[in-house]
C-alpha cells in the first residue's frame, strides 16, 4: 500500500511539474512574440494626413523640455510644419510638488519653436492610458480620430495599442532623434513587453490602475 501511494505520488508530482513546465514555456513563448512586435512596431514610421499629432509626455523640469521629451516634440514640430496635421496634442500631468506639467512644458517648447498657440492642445495623465483617454474625445471630433503618435519607438507600440483601444485610428511616428538609444533601451523594451503583455490580457485600463495601486 505505501509503495502504490509512493507511485501514485511520483505521478502526481510528474504531472505537475509537466504542466508547471508547459506553462512556464508558453508565458516565455508570450513574451517573446511580444517582445519582437514592441521592437518592430518601434521600426515603423507612417505619417500621413491626420486630425492632430499626439506627443506622448516625458520628464520636464520646472517647466523645461528634457532631453527625451524635447525630441518627441522636435518631431511633432516637423511633422506639422510638413502639414501632417494641423494640431498637435500634448499630453501628461505633474508630480508633486512641480510648477508645471508635462503638457505645459511641452506647449511652451512649440510656442518657442514658432508653433502657434491656436494649433497646440493640452491634455493631462499620470501614465500613458490616462493622457490618451483624456485626450480622445477631443481627438475624435478631429479628422474622425485619425492621429499620428510620437513618442520613442520603445514606447510606441503600447501607445497604439491604447489609442486603438480607446476608439482613435493611430499611426506611428516615433521620435527619430531619441537619446536614448544602443543598450540603454534594452530596460525600455523590457518594460513595454510586460506592460503590452499584461495590456493585451487584462486591459490597458486596468494596468493604468494597477499602476496607480503600486506606482
Amino acid at each position: 500500500m505505501g509503495l502504490l501511494a509512493t507511485l501514485t505520488g511520483l505521478r502526481l508530482f510528474r504531472f505537475i511539474l509537466r504542466i508547471v513546465t508547459l506553462a512556464v514555456a508558453a508565458v516565455l513563448i508570450y513574451l517573446a512574440v511580444t517582445a519582437v512586435q514592441v521592437w518592430l512596431t518601434g521600426r515603423r514610421y507612417e505619417p500621413r494626413s491626420a486630425g492632430a499629432i499626439v506627443v506622448m509626455g516625458a520628464a520636464q523640469y520646472n517647466g523645461v523640455a528634457s532631453p527625451d521629451l524635447a525630441s518627441r516634440l522636435d518631431e511633432a514640430e516637423a511633422l506639422w510644419r510638413q502639414h501632417y496635421a494641423a494640431a498637435i496634442m500634448v499630453t501628461g500631468s505633474k508630480k508633486k510638488g512641480d510648477r508645471y506639467t508635462e503638457a505645459q512644458a511641452s506647449a511652451r517648447y512649440l510656442l518657442a519653436a514658432g508653433v502657434p498657440g491656436r494649433d497646440i492642445f493640452e491634455s493631462g495623465g499620470s501614465d500613458s492610458w490616462e493622457s490618451l483617454s483624456l485626450a480622445a474625445p477631443a481627438l475624435r471630433s478631429r479628422g474622425g480620430g485619425t492621429v499620428l503618435i510620437v513618442t520613442d519607438p520603445f514606447h510606441e507600440a503600447r501607445s497604439l495599442a491604447i489609442a486603438s483601444s480607446l476608439g482613435l485610428h493611430a499611426y506611428p511616428t516615433p521620435t527619430r532623434s531619441s537619446p536614448i538609444r544602443g543598450l540603454s533601451t534594452v530596460p525600455y523594451y523590457a518594460k513595454e513587453t510586460v506592460g503590452v503583455a499584461l495590456g493585451r490580457i487584462i486591459g490597458y485600463d486596468h494596468l493604468s490602475q494597477l499602476h496607480t495601486s503600486f506606482g
